[in-house]
């Protein structure tokens, strides 16, 4: 190949591989912001179940079960199912908050379940001892931001809505773990929120979800994929979602907050659970997550490629595209993902982008070696 051909090849491929990225900012990743400016009329509130599936959970449901508790909602209970395996003191918490909320309500996962993933046959008790047709669901880290979290989730709930998903982050700490956490889980729920803002969703997050227990019933629950600990969120979602009876709720009030991870390994063991779960969606969005991580690598790629031979070779017009072809697309990602950070009470990403920009996609493939020298019953059920 000679060096004219090298001088149209380089610019034109970063110049290709920019397209696509524009079309991602563009066309996907900016649906959750303008969605959460989006107003919505607020509608009857009909009662609801809000269900929780802890283990070795005491200090957090102490810490963030009142928040829940305490919502200011007209007509609502609470299920919290714990898992009897454990050896924290969630019985004793949970019989103390009882005595001040006569609308919690509790269980527990018999010590002696074998041979099914406890996560999901928590849930399936949690919903076999509901009184009402729509259920929210969270996990026992997590705090809503307001007490209008039920409000806003429940603004959704309207005739041919079955499903309705939100928006839930870390809170923020110091630490560069936490940045990293917060950007990762940020870029996925504008990942797979936008989808569904765009009419086609695939999964959801167990940490704020809504549905209808009449559509659990229908298809006959977590059926499916009972062989596998997890799924009982994004699997179950993907089964049963479509463009029509699939809402999302992105509003500041209706954000749910994580409790700050104190191990990596916790945040690690969810993100390896999720991409062992991805492998089995159904439809195309999934290779659509993964051309964009692609492209933006072999985007970066390109740009380097372009400054080192443009100036090695002093073509300076090859040096003078990739770096403007690189700054077009720093800004519109800049300024993309500072709007959406803002709007949802994120922190600001500003140097952190660049690197981060980087590492998520070294990121994912760390995680698809890690599954490969793990073995298959660590994901089944047990």
């Amino acid at each position: 190949m000679d060096l004219t051909s090298l001088n149209t090849l380089l610019p034109a491929s970063a110049g290709i591989l920019f397209f696509i990225q524009s079309c991602y900012h563009l066309e996907l990743y900016r649906n959750l912001y303008f969605h959460s400016r989006k107003e919505k009329k607020e509608t009857d509130t009909p009662p609801l179940s809000v269900i929780l599936v802890a283990k070795d959970a005491a200090s957090d449901l102490q810490k963030n079960l009142p928040a829940i508790l305490e919502q200011d909602y007209p007509n609502f209970e609470v299920i919290v199912i714990y898992d009897q395996s454990s050896d924290d003191d969630c019985e004793d918490v949970l019989k103390l908050l009882e005595d001040k909320y006569p609308h919690l309500h509790h269980s527990f996962i018999p010590d002696s379940a074998r041979y099914i993933s406890h996560k999901k046959l928590g849930i399936t008790m949690g919903i076999k001892a509901s009184h009402h047709e729509w259920l929210v669901f969270t996990e026992p880290n997590c705090c809503p931001s307001s007490n209008q979290w039920l409000r806003k989730m429940a603004r959704n709930f309207t005739t041919g809505t079955d499903i309705v998903l939100g928006y839930s982050n870390y809170e923020k700490t110091k630490g560069w773990f936490n940045r990293k956490a917060t950007f990762d889980t940020l870029l996925n729920s504008m990942r797979y929120l936008g989808r569904a803002i765009g009419g086609h969703p695939y999964m959801g997050c167990g940490r704020n979800l809504a549905y209808r227990k009449s559509l659990y019933y229908k298809h006959k629950g977590f059926t499916s994929h009972l062989n596998l600990q997890r799924g009982e969120d994004d699997l179950f979602i993907n089964e049963v979602a479509n463009g029509k009876n699939t809402q999302v709720e992105a509003s500041p009030e209706s954000i749910m907050r994580i409790t700050a991870l104190h191990y990596k390994k916790n945040w690690h063991e969810d993100k390896l659970n999720y991409h062992l779960t991805s492998r089995l969606y159904k439809g195309f969005s999934r290779y659509l997550m993964g051309f964009e991580t692609c492209t933006r690598l072999l985007f970066l790629l390109s740009v380097i490629a372009c400054l080192v031979y443009g100036i090695l070779m002093q073509s300076w017009v090859v040096l003078g595209a990739g770096i403007l072809l690189w700054n077009l697309r720093f800004i519109m990602q800049f300024i993309v993902f500072r709007k959406t950070s803002l709007a949802l009470g994120e922190r600001k990403f500003y140097t952190t982008l660049l690197l981060f920009d980087w590492m998520q996609p070294l990121w994912n493939f760390r995680l698809k070696l890690s599954q490969r020298f793990r073995r298959k019953d660590e994901f089944l059920r047990r």
